[in-house]
């Protein structure tokens, strides 16, 4: 029996070969919360009976059902490829390096579908029992990895589902030995596009990419379900850098409103000579919306530049992975 309160539950993930088909889970994410709930909309009767005065629960209808909410996890150096091609829509084959255990995953910002995610979660009661509770057809809608001083790199993914479906046997879950990147394994560089220089000064940095998305794709003949959810808008790439003032490069962006290439990466120890557990994130255009420093008192000054991610003549968003996870 599982311990009776969150200290039991569970998360695991599968990719779908079909969108909102069951797929049994492959990999388990280690959370730290999670908010995956089922919708149901509703409908009632209005019908008129002699000296009824109350609606009657037989004449009570669900009309449709569909699911969604967040997961928050740290970053880790295994297991995470399959969330980030949900993410990206790559379909992504880790490649060897030369003879070596090392494996590289590039994941680059294209079109999702096709791209949707099994995710079972287990919830357990008071009791240690474990109660099962799948969502199927899990579109990321957006996702946001944060970093700061003193912290791991933590990341907020948000998700759209088909449905959920309770009558799944709860697979039992194994993790892969893993341990989260962290602000003690990170960098920040910024420049012209594969010349980046790593810039000082950086405490903390936070990437939100958004995947709008066609939601209500509610038809007749198909129970109350949705089809797969379509993009129906441009993909938004935004953040946040937080840092001290220790030179004018991001405050001189600010006021020439010029792009520059962002490379966001945490580098881990030695897979084999050349490679090391790495995870990157490339911006190749971000241009510096605000806001320009300001002085708050005596102590140092610390501007805060929000900014947009756009695309360059020739690159895309890519977020990149070096493990030794032969497989997503």
């Amino acid at each position: 029996m599982a311990i009776g309160s969150g200290l039991g539950a569970q998360l695991g993930i599968s990719a779908e070969s079909v969108y909102g088909t069951y797929a049994a889970p492959t990999r388990f994410v280690e959370f730290t919360k999670e908010g995956l709930q089922l919708k149901k909309t509703t409908a009632q009767s209005a019908g008129i009976a002699p000296g009824r005065l109350l609606a009657r629960s037989s004449r009570r209808v669900v009309t449709r059902r569909e699911a969604s909410g967040s997961v928050d996890l740290e970053i880790a150096n295994r297991g995470m490829g399959l969330l980030f091609q949900a993410l990206m829509g790559t379909s992504v084959t880790p490649v060897q390096q030369a003879a070596t255990t090392a494996y590289r995953q590039s994941h680059v910002l294209v079109d999702t579908a096709g791209k949707s995610l099994t995710i079972q979660k287990g919830v357990p009661l008071t009791t240690g029992t474990v109660t099962d509770k799948t969502f199927v057809g899990c579109k990321i809608v957006s996702a946001e990895l944060s970093c700061e001083v003193g912290g791991m790199l933590t990341g907020t993914f948000e998700f759209d589902a088909k449905d959920c479906d309770e009558t799944q046997t709860l697979v039992v879950a194994s993790y892969p030995v893993a341990a989260p990147y962290h602000f003690g394994q990170m960098a920040v560089k910024t420049g012209a596009y594969g010349a980046e220089v790593a810039r000082d000064g950086i405490r903390k940095l936070s990437v939100k990419i958004e995947r709008p998305q066609a939601v209500e794709r509610f038809y007749a003949g198909a129970s109350g379900l949705k089809a797969e959810p379509i993009s129906n808008d441009l993909v938004k790439v935004s953040g946040t850098l937080e840092g001290d003032y220790v030179d004018t490069i991001l405050d001189d962006l600010h006021t020439s409103d010029a792009g520059t290439s962002l490379v966001w990466e945490f580098i881990g120890p030695e897979i084999a000579t050349g490679y090391d557990e790495t995870f990157r994130v490339s911006l190749p255009s971000i241009h510096v919306d605000d806001a320009p420093p300001t002085v708050d008192g005596y102590d140092v000054v610390k501007p805060s530049f929000n900014f947009t991610g756009l695309a360059d003549a020739t690159n895309l968003p890519t977020i990149e992975i070096m493990s030794t996870e032969s497989t997503l």
